[in-house]
């Protein structure tokens, strides 16, 4: 059974697609909490950051100099980051590309860890594609995870809710091999060899990952809430458990409360979740403006940390700042 925290994220390599987000890995990789840093205090503005104030607020995460100017470096060459200049210095933003996936990732992540009614009805994806194309059948494998289905068998995915229309898009753009998509109720059966759709899913496992998440932050959220945690540890930590719950809607993407054990986790963690990213906005947002100000950027004004709140409502990005020239330079390296 894959394991969520393991599959390439929203556009595989390879996969077709213009733009191409960090894959998913184990962990919090540079290059995804770069995506995260910029995401949070940048998404509505767009704003262009020094390199130097993206690598020292990286540094300041755990990442090394070195692995925080690889990251930038390679997410420029995915397209994901655009980049400016005036004289020797860089600066970068997020694409316009990015801005808009990572925007209305960003609300998928908090709907879809939201409790809603089942029908008791299953969607069921089956897919065959021709053996020898393994980069397109790996990226659709990375699509259906990210949009809650999961493989009860290979080349048959499920999902407890109706086909959604970014779905329906993905399986419509399919150029090679062939596809079915039905939805119905599950016929049980005696049989030994009886699987459910649930069991595409390890149960087991994602509840482990809702008690380690417990675990690691409710003890921070009383300093949270008294203020105690501010500067570079409100950025640091705002980061942290923003790229660590923003895997949970591939791990559990709404599975119906019916079919899992009593006590299920995910409202809890979702609502410790909101508790300390929305509660070290502020502290986070002053610093950050704090270090992109010590480096000249100039663009400190355009730091927004938005809240859960902005994200349900639609974080939309506005018209870029920040750059020098008005136009984002070719990157070369």
């Amino acid at each position: 059974m894959a394991n969520a925290f393991d599959i390439e994220e929203i556009y595989p390599d390879g996969g077709g697609h213009p733009l191409r987000l960090p894959r998913r890995q184990n962990g919090n990789s540079p290059q995804g909490v770069t995506v995260t840093l910029l995401a949070d205090y940048t998404l509505t503005t767009r704003a262009a950051l020094p390199s130097a104030a993206i690598v020292a607020l990286l540094t300041e995460t755990g990442v090394s100099t070195a692995g925080a100017r690889t990251a930038i470096s390679r997410l420029a060459r995915r397209s994901v980051l655009e980049r400016s200049r005036q004289g020797r210095h860089s600066s970068y933003r997020l694409s316009r590309a990015a801005a808009a996936d990572l925007s209305a990732g960003g609300n998928w992540i908090l709907t879809a860890t939201t409790a809603t009614d089942w029908d008791g009805c299953w969607t069921i994806v089956a897919f065959s594609l021709p053996q020898e194309h393994t980069t397109q059948r790996r990226a659709l494998r990375g699509q259906l995870r990210w949009l809650g289905y999961a493989p009860l068998y290979d080349g048959l995915w499920v999902s407890p809710y109706d086909l959604t229309p970014p779905a329906r898009a993905q399986l419509e753009a399919l150029t090679l091999g062939a596809v079915t998509v039905f939805r119905g109720r599950q016929a049980a059966l005696d049989a030994i060899s009886h699987r459910a759709p649930i069991d595409a899913w390890d149960v087991e496992g994602i509840g482990r990952h809702y008690r380690e998440f417990l675990r690691r932050w409710t003890p921070l959220l009383p300093r949270v809430r008294s203020g105690q945690v501010d500067g570079a540890a409100a950025v640091r930590a705002r980061t942290e458990v923003m790229d660590t719950f923003r895997r949970f809607p591939s791990l559990d993407p709404r599975l119906p409360l019916e079919l899992l054990p009593p006590g299920w986790l995910r409202q809890p963690a979702r609502d410790l979740f909101a508790a300390v990213y929305d509660g070290l906005a502020t502290p986070a947002e002053q610093h950050v403006r704090g270090v992109v100000a010590r480096f000249g950027g100039g663009g400190e004004a355009d730091i927004r940390a938005h809240t859960t709140a902005d994200i349900l409502a639609g974080v939309r990005p506005d018209e870029p700042t920040g750059l020098h020239d008005g136009q984002p330079t070719p990157t070369t390296h």
